[in-house]
């Protein structure tokens, strides 16, 4: 095959498989128990933040310093875009009609944020799988299969979170294969147009590692301090830990092989 078809290939089943695979999990956890796995989707949220995506971002920035001014902006865009998601629910300051309103779509918000995050990850990742078989075919076959391993676990965890969010299963799983397809859009545009796309890399990682640290900061964690007793909070703080440490594991697995 050409590199152009390896490419499409690649991209199409290392998306599907990545997103199969978390649904596939994700759908067999009832509501109570999606709830409780919020902090495992704190973990890999955090998990591939710091120990993947920021340290990619730094290996491929001319600037670290402009990345970091990229990741402190990504964090206020943010921002700015969960007060614009509560102004569509409530158009005035005081909305004491509407609180009811507000307080029932008020975890919609992380479901919202964490598509438009994948997505930059996702089209960095055909980026990357596409200078890979511009390179070679067997390096190409071994980054598709490395990505893949990576994100299953972050997917799982996008899941979690888009449930929590109050999505349905279905919708959940559309969405995300939406949000997946830019894997395939990130890996055409790398194709033909490798130069430009590639001084882009840093500052789309930059806007994922924004997104994921302001839903798994500003939005999940303090949904946890809702149950204060000792034994919540060990589990909590155990869930959390093995979020983090699948994304360690996988990283480990991946760079041994």
């Amino acid at each position: 095959m050409s590199p152009l078809a390896w490419i499409i290939v690649s991209a199409i089943a290392g998306a599907l498989l990545s997103v199969g695979a978390a649904a596939w999990f994700s759908f067999r956890a009832n509501r109570t128990t999606i709830q409780k796995l919020v902090s495992y989707a704190i973990g890999t949220l955090l998990g591939a933040t710091f120990l993947e995506v920021i340290p990619h971002a730094i290996q491929t920035a001319p600037n670290i310093e402009l990345l970091s001014a990229i990741i402190l902006g990504g964090i206020l865009g943010f921002f700015t875009l969960e007060k614009l998601v509560l102004w569509r629910h409530c158009h005035a300051d005081s909305c004491d009609g509407h609180a009811l309103e507000v307080s029932t779509n008020d975890n919609s918000r992380s479901g919202i944020m964490i598509l438009v995050g994948d997505t930059f990850h996702n089209a960095v990742d055909g980026v990357l799988i596409a200078a890979a078989f511009l390179t070679d075919v067997r390096l190409g076959i071994i980054t598709t299969i490395a990505i893949t391993a990576h994100e299953i676990p972050q997917e799982v965890g996008n899941f979690l979170v888009l449930l929590n969010s109050g999505f349905s299963k279905t919708k959940a799983l559309i969405w995300n294969l939406i949000s997946s397809a830019a894997t395939l859009v990130g890996g055409l545009t790398a194709y033909f147009a490798f130069e430009i796309v590639n001084g882009l890399i840093a500052p789309f990682l930059g806007l994922a590692a924004a997104s994921m640290i302001y839903i798994a900061v500003a939005d999940l964690i303090p949904s946890l301090h809702k149950r204060a007793d000792l034994r919540a909070t060990a589990e909590q703080v155990s869930l959390i830990l093995l979020g983090v440490g699948t994304i360690f594991a996988t990283d480990l697995i991946v760079h041994l092989h």
